[in-house]
């Protein structure tokens, strides 16, 4: 989990639902990527409380997928996926994950979204920022979840898809999947998450 500026009570929330799967058998790595609204010190203490599940880590802003690459390379697990700080995960999400790597390396997977209006189903196109895509259709950062050995092979870019990005290059070295799990959350009624940024500047301001 990539954490900037975002508010205490949406990373607990996030937090939590990992705490609350149903399989147990998992480290949470939390990285604050150079937050400044003075809330790391509450998710550091919440960090601390959970101290056997969670570790937390700390380093000057470089962005999602930088923050993530530095996650992987120091994760212990077989397996890896990723949650956004402002999502979170239905109950039994891992488990329903882990039972498909029998017949995968990567999936993706829909997610159940949360919005305030229709338009917020909607994010730019990432080869034409003057067109949208439903997130239907879209390779979701937080709903890849494979083998370790996908997430070491290669790196996340610091550009804008760069989760679908990941995705059709792994295509090319691993068997991947996109599935219709939605057993992730993903709140898209956050004003202030940067994909409701991006989407806000790109497609309704011009």
């Amino acid at each position: 989990m990539s954490v900037y500026n975002t508010p205490f009570l949406l990373v607990k929330r996030a937090i939590d639902s990992v705490l609350k799967q149903d399989f147990s058998d998992f480290e949470l790595i939390v990285i604050d990527d150079g937050s400044d609204n003075g809330e790391q010190k509450e998710i550091l203490n919440y960090a601390i409380k959970h101290q056997e599940k969670i570790t937390f880590l700390r380093h000057k802003n470089c962005g999602q997928s930088e923050s993530i690459n530095k996650g992987v390379l120091i994760s212990s697990g077989e397996f890896v996926t990723i949650i956004d700080a402002d999502d979170e995960y239905k109950p039994g999400h891992l488990t329903g994950c882990l039972s498909e790597m029998n017949s995968f390396d990567l999936i993706a997977s829909s997610t159940e979204t949360i919005v305030n209006e229709v338009s917020d189903y909607y994010v730019p196109d990432r080869f034409d920022n003057n067109k949208v895509v439903h997130v239907d259709d879209c390779i979701m950062f937080a709903t890849l979840f494979g083998k370790k050995e996908v997430f070491t092979s290669m790196k996340f870019y610091n550009m804008y898809g760069a989760d679908a990005n990941f995705y059709e290059r792994a295509q090319k070295q691993f068997i991947v999947q996109k599935l219709d799990l939605r057993t992730y959350v993903y709140y898209r009624n956050n004003p202030d998450s940067l994909t409701a940024k991006v989407k806000f500047k790109s497609v309704f301001n011009d």
